[in-house]
């Protein structure tokens, strides 16, 4: 069994912690649903090799065209983003896209209107801890996905810690859902 126990030690998430991906099909099912998604993409997404000649943002890429989710580039990886052909819907600082999600009065990017589930992938542990912990508690009707490896327990949904291997093959997983 995986354990689903935070690699942030000196933070408590609280009673209320992440529901625990055992199965990747449910991602894909939450991606389908939602009316309105967004996929947030940090610099290391860039840098996390998931196949020999792949990276994160590679997998990213296919996931958001076969989602038509929103993306949002974070940092620098927008120019990473660009080098492979595919423009984001926004760049914007990390802290930014997560002030303008708690605002219950904001109409979205595009204009259609609030966000109902927000994907999260490639920041830092650390930062992304306090980015779902404000989204959890100042945005109650938002579901937040953690596609990274290790659990993140201000999440919706987060994966418990993975090995290499095991996450790899859930992002495939996904991948082939959604295709399907």
């Amino acid at each position: 069994m995986r354990l689903a126990e935070s690699w942030q030690r000196a933070e408590i998430p609280g009673p209320k912690k992440a529901l625990v991906i055992t199965k990747p099909e449910i991602v894909a099912a939450l991606i389908k649903r939602a009316k309105n998604p967004i996929l947030i993409v940090g610099h290391q997404a860039a840098e996390i090799k998931i196949d020999e000649n792949e990276f994160l943002i590679d997998y990213l890429i296919r996931l958001a065209k076969l989602s038509g989710m929103t993306v949002v580039a974070t940092a620098h990886v927008i120019k990473e983003f660009i080098s492979r052909g595919f423009k984001p819907d926004a760049w914007m600082p990390v802290v930014d896209i997560i002030n303008r999600l708690q605002d219950s009065e904001w109409k979205g990017l595009d204009g259609k209107g609030p966000y109902d589930v927000v994907v999260i992938t490639g920041i830092q542990y650390y930062l992304q801890w306090v980015m779902l912990s404000a989204l959890k508690h100042f945005s109650s009707n938002l579901k937040t996905i953690s596609l990274d490896r290790f659990y993140q327990p201000h999440a919706t949904w987060s994966f418990p810690n993975l090995p290499v291997e095991e996450w790899k093959t859930s992002l495939k997983v996904i991948e082939e859902k959604l295709k399907g």
